[in-house]
């Protein structure tokens, strides 16, 4: 990204407000990147538990398959999810708070034994499966605001701030020749004025 000015003061002036701007924001970037990494990897962790402990549910569910062929799909639903919101390092992220369930009656005597434990197992599997795609969602929100961020430190320290610091160090080179040059001018003019005085004197 090629950085315009013009070699005068007034864009020197801009430009340096410019990058003091960037370098003051730098460190808040950083640490904002640094912060959202964190909580990527204990999404991801936290995720990974979930997903281990599903799996080990699936697995009491499988043991069971003999009798889910007895079992009345209609006796239990979720009836809803309750999510919160929380921002993390400016990340608004889901929360789960609640899983609803509608469950049905059904007679403890004719029904088998085991169907309370059915619906037991059935809620925890529901429950972790829905809490395990929160935090997948969760850390899928911070992973892109973690690469946003990571490329807005990219952009800052690899490619505004350095070029900020070129266009001006040419600014005040420009400058400064412009200077010299203007005062060999005068020292030239000067000269050239003695010397024409001192003819007119002879």
């Amino acid at each position: 990204m090629a950085i315009k000015f013009q070699y005068n003061k007034t864009s020197l002036g801009e430009l340096g407000k410019q990058l003091k701007m960037r370098q003051k924001a730098l460190p808040t970037i950083k640490s904002k990147e640094s912060a959202l990494r964190t909580e990527v990897k204990r999404a991801k962790d936290a995720a990974g538990e979930l997903r281990r402990r599903l799996d080990a549910l699936r697995a009491e569910y499988d043991y069971m398959t003999a009798l889910w062929g007895e079992f009345d799909a209609g006796l239990l639903r979720v009836d809803d999810v309750e999510l919160d919101t929380q921002k993390i390092a400016g990340v608004r992220t889901p929360v789960l708070r609640e899983v609803l369930f509608e469950e049905k009656p059904y007679d403890l005597f004719s029904s088998p034994v085991w169907f309370a434990a059915g619906i037991d197992l059935l809620k925890r599997m529901a429950r972790l499966g829905i809490e395990y795609e929160v935090y997948s969602r969760k850390m899928e929100l911070l992973d892109f605001a973690r690469r946003k961020t990571t490329q807005k430190v990219n952009l800052y320290e690899k490619v505004q701030i350095p070029g900020y610091e070129d266009a001006i160090r040419k600014i005040k080179r420009f400058m400064e020749d412009e200077e010299n040059l203007s005062k060999s001018a005068q020292k030239i003019v000067k000269t050239k004025q003695q010397a024409a005085g001192e003819g007119a004197m002879l």
